[in-house]
């Protein structure tokens, strides 16, 4: 219910669903606040939601149960994001590792990209690596490691333009 509560004043009867859509992408922008460590995998939507803030995949996650809480179809993608700014301005949030973001179906132009995290619709400074209905499908990190309990995994992703 508060997930539809949230959502609905950017889906007003006969607005555009990608206008409306990213109302939504920039209203999550606007009132959640990006703070890394604040969150984990398993923190859950109802407190993202309460406290305003978390991470790229919990905004990815919010932006997703919103749309289809509205009967839209939506997915998770992750990959990464352009370390550097395109304007001199400061970097993108969530570009020194994984990224997250949400791809929304439109039945005239196909799965359109949409990044709560930054409030904008992604262009070829987003790298899509996989997409599937949550993070557990599109997970950037999966493996085994062998050996005593005293490994720690440390990931630093920088994208370059070439």
């Amino acid at each position: 219910m508060e997930l539809l509560a949230f959502a609905a004043p950017s889906f007003p009867p006969g607005r555009p669903l990608l206008e409306a859509v990213l109302d939504l992408t920039r209203r999550i922008h606007r009132d959640f606040s990006y703070q890394p460590g604040s969150t984990s995998i398993a923190t859950p939507l109802s407190e993202v939601l309460r406290t305003r803030r978390g991470v790229c995949q919990d905004f990815a996650h919010l932006e997703i149960a919103m749309l289809r809480a509205l009967g839209l179809p939506a997915r998770y993608v992750s990959g990464y994001v352009y370390n550097g700014s395109v304007d001199g301005g400061v970097p993108p949030s969530g570009a020194d590792a994984s990224h997250a973001w949400v791809s929304v179906h439109s039945l005239r132009l196909g799965n359109i990209d949409f990044d709560p995290t930054n409030g904008i619709v992604p262009t070829n400074e987003h790298v899509t690596l996989g997409w599937g209905r949550d993070f557990s499908d599109a997970s950037p990190l999966k493996g085994v490691i062998l050996g005593d309990g005293n490994h720690a995994v440390r990931v630093a992703v920088e994208v370059v333009r070439v």
